[in-house]
C-alpha cells in the first residue's frame, strides 16, 4: 500500500518481496514433494501425532480435520491439533503433524514464547488491521498524530512475527527429536521430513522480515514527512 504513495519504498520492500515468494514456491513444491513418499510403517499422520503427545506426557488433545491445504495447527483454545491429511502417512503429512505436535506440547509445558505470542495475539490483530488504514490517514491529512499511533499498532504486529520465530523454530526441533527418538521414520524419511520442515519455516522468516522492512518504510516516510 505505502509504495503507492511512495515508490522508492518498493525498493525497500524489494527483498522481503523475494524471499516471500520463494518461500511460498519452496514451501508448496517440498510439500508436493514429499506427500507422494509414503513412510515404509504407514504410519498416519495423526496415528504420529498421538504417538508424539503420549510420549511426552501430553493428554485431552484432540485429533481433528481441517479442509485448508496446508492448514495444519494447533488451537490451544480448543486444544485440538488440527490437520489437513491426518489419514496420510506420507512423509510430508507425518512432518507437519509432529510439528504441530510440538506446538500441543509447547502449550502443555508453558513455553514462554508461546505464552507470548498468545498473550499479544490480540493487539497484533488489531494493530495489522488499523495500523496501515491510520498511517495513510495521517498522511493524507498531515496529522502526526495519526501517524504515530499507526506505527505504534503495526509495531505491534512486527513484533508478532518476530516471537513467531522461535515458536515455530522450536515446535520444529521437537518434531524431529521426537521422530527420530520413536523409530517411527528412517534416516532417509528424516531427512524429508526436515527439508517439509525447513521450508514451512522459510514462510514465518519471509512474513518477519517483511513485516519489519513495512516498518521501517513508516519510520522512513514519517521522518521524511518532518523534514
Amino acid at each position: 500500500m505505502l509504495w503507492l504513495f511512495y515508490p522508492e519504498t518498493l525498493f525497500v520492500l524489494l527483498p522481503a518481496l523475494i524471499l516471500a515468494i520463494y518461500a511460498q514456491y519452496r514451501v508448496r513444491s517440498t510439500y508436493a514433494k514429499y506427500i507422494n513418499v509414503p513412510l515404509q510403517r504407514r504410519i498416519s499422520a495423526g496415528q504420529v501425532a498421538e504417538v508424539i503427545l503420549r510420549e511426552a506426557g501430553v493428554s485431552g488433545v484432540k485429533i481433528e480435520t481441517t479442509n485448508r491445504t496446508l492448514g495444519d495447527h494447533y488451537d490451544p483454545r480448543a486444544k485440538a491439533l488440527r490437520l489437513s491429511a491426518p489419514n496420510s502417512p506420507s512423509v510430508a503429512a507425518v512432518g507437519v503433524a509432529a510439528h504441530e505436535a510440538g506446538h500441543a506440547i509447547q502449550h502443555a509445558q508453558d513455553y514462554a514464547p508461546l505464552a507470548l505470542r498468545s498473550t499479544i495475539v490480540p493487539v497484533a490483530n488489531f494493530g495489522s488491521q488499523l495500523a496501515l488504514p491510520l498511517f495513510v490517514i495521517g498522511l493524507l491529512f498531515q496529522s502526526e498524530l495519526f501517524v504515530n499511533i499507526g506505527i505504534i499498532l503495526f509495531s505491534a504486529a512486527v513484533l508478532f512475527t518476530l516471537v513467531t520465530l522461535p515458536v515455530e523454530f522450536n515446535a520444529s526441533r521437537r518434531a524431529i527429536a521426537a521422530l527420530s527418538s520413536s523409530g517411527i521414520v528412517t534416516r532417509e524419511e528424516l531427512g524429508g521430513v526436515k527439508q517439509v520442515l525447513t521450508a514451512a519455516a522459510l514462510t514465518y522468516v519471509a512474513a518477519a522480515a517483511m513485516a519489519a522492512l513495512q516498518l521501517l518504510s513508516m519510520l522512513l516516510i514519517s521522518r521524511r514527512r518532518q523534514g
